[in-house]
């Protein structure tokens, strides 16, 4: 079992003070917030991809990348790739790259996002949303996965004799979650690929998260990947702790009362009744979370909100504090009864060793296919920088 902390990347203002923090702060409390995250024992942080102010998330691989050179244990995950209106090749070559540069430390969350103009800002239609999530992860499903690709498709230029480089480390793509809140076909595309379902789990009812990892559950045996139980399964997650649970009400009040996405609606107590935002003691956040089991079954990675709606950077430490302190029962919690048959959370290590170990995957190219000039025999062909004499 996988635990770790997502961030939206939001710019707000705290409620409490008037102040609303700089671009800069913002950016480089992201890398404070995942460092901490892997000093107090977590698996996992990731990073959503946002293009629009109020957010700080975009061009999530210069995050991790940055993240991952400070750091030596944890998982740098996307919250949400945007496969809708990054072009997939892009997308292979960058999380690639990514893989490399931090030993295999990466796993991708695949997803629509919530911003509808993201899509005319990079030249798509919203109105074809599903068919482009599912168009351009068969791309990049088989940009990973085979050496030379031809393609053709409906959003994008068609690809000939195509290389996607650098090739997966250790000929192990990195791993797919695919994340969605409401959208039956994402936890269809997920089953189909024997990949991860990721829900959101922060805004919608328990009955509402059952029914899409029960679809993604029946799916995923229906296709031939493994038994019910042993689809890949992750849920989203959000608290607000205090040792006492009045005062975690009392401080959290205002953040959530002006939060920009729930709040002015309804009142916290009747939000958190509905929704899976806890907001109390430790205890009550450990026992809250082991519920989840009740109506998911068994599942391999929860992921945790914490630095949302104007929180300080300092409140927000606390919280990685506190959950750090509940960590070791969450982890005991979660594996009592839990079923021989239930896998664990892919890592690159567990890939590479079920793709029979690590292979140099490197496509070594006699010439530059595109300009027919091998790199060495370069030198004053106009080509930038790199044909210069």
């Amino acid at each position: 079992m996988q635990f770790g902390i997502f961030t939206v990347g939001d710019v707000t203002t705290d409620p409490t003070t008037g102040r609303t923090p700089t671009e800069h702060e913002r950016i480089k409390a992201t890398v404070e917030i995942a460092k901490l995250a892997e000093d107090i024992g977590l698996d996992v942080f990731a990073t959503g991809e946002h293009h629009n102010p109020p957010f700080i998330a975009s061009a999530p691989t210069t995050t991790l990348a940055y993240i991952g050179a400070q750091t030596k244990r944890i998982i740098l995950s996307t919250a949400t790739t945007l496969i809708t209106t990054t072009d997939p090749v892009l997308i292979a070559e960058n999380y690639a790259k990514l893989q490399h540069l931090t030993d295999g430390r990466v796993d991708l969350m695949m997803g629509r996002g919530n911003t509808g103009p993201v899509y005319p800002w990079f030249g798509k239609d919203i109105r074809q949303g599903i068919n482009l999530a599912v168009e351009n992860y068969a791309l990049l499903h088989r940009l990973w996965r085979e050496d030379v690709v031809n393609w053709e498709g409906r959003f994008r230029t068609a690809l000939q004799g195509f290389t996607s480089t650098p090739r997966p480390l250790d000929g192990v793509p990195p791993f797919v979650w695919h994340g969605s809140i409401r959208s039956p076909e994402i936890a269809e595309q997920a089953a189909y690929y024997g990949d991860g379902f990721f829900h959101n789990h922060i805004f919608w009812p328990a009955g509402h998260t059952q029914q899409m990892v029960d679809l993604y559950r029946r799916r995923y045996e229906h296709y031939g990947h493994g038994a019910y139980d042993e689809a890949i399964v992750g849920l989203g997650g959000q608290f607000f702790m205090r040792k006492s649970s009045q005062d975690a009400v009392n401080e959290f009040r205002p953040y959530f009362d002006n939060a920009p996405v729930y709040g002015h609606g309804p009142s916290m107590e009747d939000f958190t009744e509905a929704t899976p935002l806890t907001v109390g003691s430790p205890q009550q956040v450990l026992e809250r979370t082991l519920g989840f089991r009740d109506y998911v079954g068994h599942y391999q990675r929860q992921m945790f909100l914490v630095d949302h709606a104007g929180l300080p950077l300092k409140t927000v430490l606390e919280q990685l504090d506190l959950l750090g302190e509940i960590l070791p029962d969450l982890r005991k919690g979660m594996a009592e009864g839990r079923p021989a048959n239930v896998p664990d959370a892919p890592t690159h290590a567990s890939l590479v060793a079920a793709a029979g170990g690590p292979k140099d995957s490197t496509v070594y190219a006699e010439a530059d296919s595109a300009t027919g000039h091998r790199a060495e025999d370069a030198d004053g062909v106009d080509e930038g920088i790199e044909g210069t004499a």
